[in-house]
């Protein structure tokens, strides 16, 4: 066989956009990061008529260009939740804000077989606006977060994910040093809210790009 790699991950994203179909998720197999981008821009964003979007810590979602091509998006209002040149007062307002945007785009830290998202955030604004809120959902998934269960989905979180995060940050915790997490009780902990999606309710509402690359924690 040729490119046994290639028609190994075609396989497992086709299995895992039937999965998150039977869960009510509308489902998106992309190539590249590029062309999750272009999904976004000419497929999901026309049919959404979203005339406001925000976005969630993501760094899958910063890796497809999406970030600088909304933000330059005329006629689509852009509420930028990271904006560092603004108070951190006024970044949690515009978090608050993003509760009510017509579109959220985001990642997801990991994502079962059987079709289940699975997040861990500090503050919450992200998996919050995955549950509700937002009248759309974008999530933007690497084929590197795919797990077998939720088992190995929380392991690779708390091993993982939310170290390897600490450190990005820049967060004053025990697993920024030793690279485990120690069930810290620390004022920078970023564990402390998980949600599981079981499944898009209403229907259709929470969108899922599968990207045939590896990108983000």
């Amino acid at each position: 066989m040729e490119n046994p790699v290639e028609h190994y991950w075609r396989a497992r994203l086709k299995d895992l956009k039937e999965a998150l179909e039977e869960n009510n998720f509308e489902v998106f197999i992309a190539d590249s990061g590029t062309h999750a981008k272009d999904i976004v821009l000419k497929e999901i964003l026309p049919k959404s008529k979203a005339k406001s979007i925000s976005w969630g810590g993501s760094m899958t979602f910063l890796a497809t260009g999406l970030y600088d091509a909304l933000n330059d998006h005329k006629g689509l209002k852009f509420i930028d939740v990271f904006d560092k040149s603004i108070p951190h007062e006024k970044r949690l307002e515009k978090r608050r804000q993003a509760l009510l945007a017509d579109l959220f785009i985001t990642g997801t830290n990991a994502v079962t077989e059987a079709g289940q998202l699975v997040n861990l955030d500090m503050q919450g604004n992200r998996v919050a606006a995955i549950t509700f809120g937002p009248k759309q959902v974008v999530i933007c998934v690497g084929r590197n977060k795919i797990v077998s269960d939720l088992e190995e989905a929380m392991f690779r979180i708390r091993d993982y994910v939310a170290p390897a995060n600490a450190m990005r940050l820049d967060k004053k915790t025990p697993c920024v040093k030793n690279s485990r997490c120690q069930d810290c009780n620390t004022p920078d902990r970023i564990c402390n809210t998980w949600t599981i999606t079981e499944k898009s309710f209403p229907k259709g509402r929470v969108k899922v790009v599968l990207i045939n690359e590896d990108l983000g924690l």
